[in-house]
């Protein structure tokens, strides 16, 4: 027995709904691939044939924006943290004066005690 191939055919308005969305990027082509049960081609196909972006060359380009933010994000982070590093260098600078300070004023070597204890 021979297999047929059936032919599809898919309304205009569903491919440039598709196609809308592609360009959004609330799907990627794989997607639609997979949801109708097409060849990344043929989606392709009518992004070429249909699509304003692509009879312009325009390419979309969704990496570079989550890779900016993503900078962004780590950028932040790391003044966060930077900060979070200067507060405890000063609380760290603070104690240690402390310490030597009592020292003195006591007349023996706290320092040495509580690294005992430690």
């Amino acid at each position: 027995m021979k297999k047929e191939n059936l032919k599809r055919t898919f309304d205009l308005s569903l491919k440039l709904d598709l196609i809308k969305q592609i360009e959004r990027g609330e799907l990627r082509v794989s997607e639609v691939s997979k949801i109708y049960g097409l060849s990344p081609t043929a989606i392709y196909k009518w992004l070429h044939k249909y699509s304003e972006m692509y009879k312009k060359q325009t390419r979309v380009i969704v990496e570079q924006k989550s890779l900016s933010k993503k900078n962004a994000d780590l950028q932040s982070r790391i003044a966060a943290l930077e900060r979070s590093l200067g507060q405890k260098q000063l609380r760290i600078d603070y104690l240690e004066k402390v310490v030597e300070v009592a020292s003195e004023e006591l007349g023996m070597d706290i320092e040495k005690k509580s690294k005992r204890l430690s």
